[in-house]
């Protein structure tokens, strides 16, 4: 696909890897669909791509609120008049340990509402975007892409049950969706970023930053336009559709 001039929409596109993602999109001459609670940075996002001269809009939107989520995408498609991709990027963390033991005694569990907040998000979401961005593509008729992250956690992260399951589940619905779209001219594909720099880890020392570095064998954690970048390719190679690229440094070697 040549970025040039199409509709592409990135959720969870105020800050971090959405807003690497939409500038990425933006420098490639595409058009976003910036989607987002966080709405005033939001702005500062769509801001940045207009910069690059690209048509920009911010929706303040949930992705886990179906009837809010429909309205928003029969506005994208309304205000650009097409759409062409959506990188369903947006996720929460609620970490917590299964269970919390001390003395035989259990001290702790991951909480059910804990568990329904990271699933409603990051799998749910993913689900509901994944649905409404198809249905238009069908609709309008000119196909298009969906990207779905995932996480280096799909295989599985101490505290994380709730994340784990979700991110693996995002994992899945990539194969799922690429084999039941590919007929409609949809292609989908996933990446499942490692430990990556993002505005949540600048408050934490540059000891701790070493230590999660540490056993990734490039020595480094990942940045947020090289997950842009992955994206920049599984939407110019037409004929990539239904995998996973691992962008981890090589930490799952």
């Amino acid at each position: 696909m040549d970025l040039k001039g199409k509709t592409v929409a990135v959720t969870g596109a105020a800050r971090g890897i959405g807003r690497a993602l939409s500038e990425q999109f933006a420098a490639c001459g595409a058009n976003l669909a910036l989607i987002d609670l966080e709405v005033d940075s939001l702005r500062d996002t769509q801001m940045a791509c207009q910069r690059l001269g690209a048509q920009a809009r911010a929706y303040g939107a949930s992705v886990a609120n179906e009837s809010q989520l429909i309205d928003t995408f029969d506005r994208i498609v309304a205000d650009f008049g097409r759409f062409d991709g959506i990188v369903n990027n947006a996720g929460i963390l609620q970490d917590a340990l299964l269970i919390k033991a001390k003395d035989g005694e259990v001290i702790g569990k991951m909480s059910l509402a804990q568990w329904q907040a990271v699933i409603d998000v990051n799998l749910t979401g993913v689900f509901l975007c994944g649905r409404e961005a198809a249905a238009r593509m069908v609709r309008l008729g000119n196909g298009g892409v969906i990207i779905n992250i995932s996480s280096i956690s799909r295989a599985g992260n101490v505290g994380q049950s709730n994340y784990t399951a979700a991110k693996a589940g995002v994992a899945s619905l990539v194969v799922v969706w690429a084999r039941e779209l590919a007929r409609f001219g949809i292609r989908v594909g996933g990446i499942a970023p490692g430990f990556t720099h993002t505005t949540i880890l600048d408050s934490m020392r540059p000891e701790m930053l070493e230590k999660i570095a540490a056993p990734v064998p490039v020595g480094r954690l990942g940045r947020p336009e090289e997950i842009a970048d992955a994206a920049r390719f599984i939407f110019e190679n037409d004929f990539f559709n239904g995998r996973i690229i691992e962008l981890d440094g090589g930490l799952r070697i």
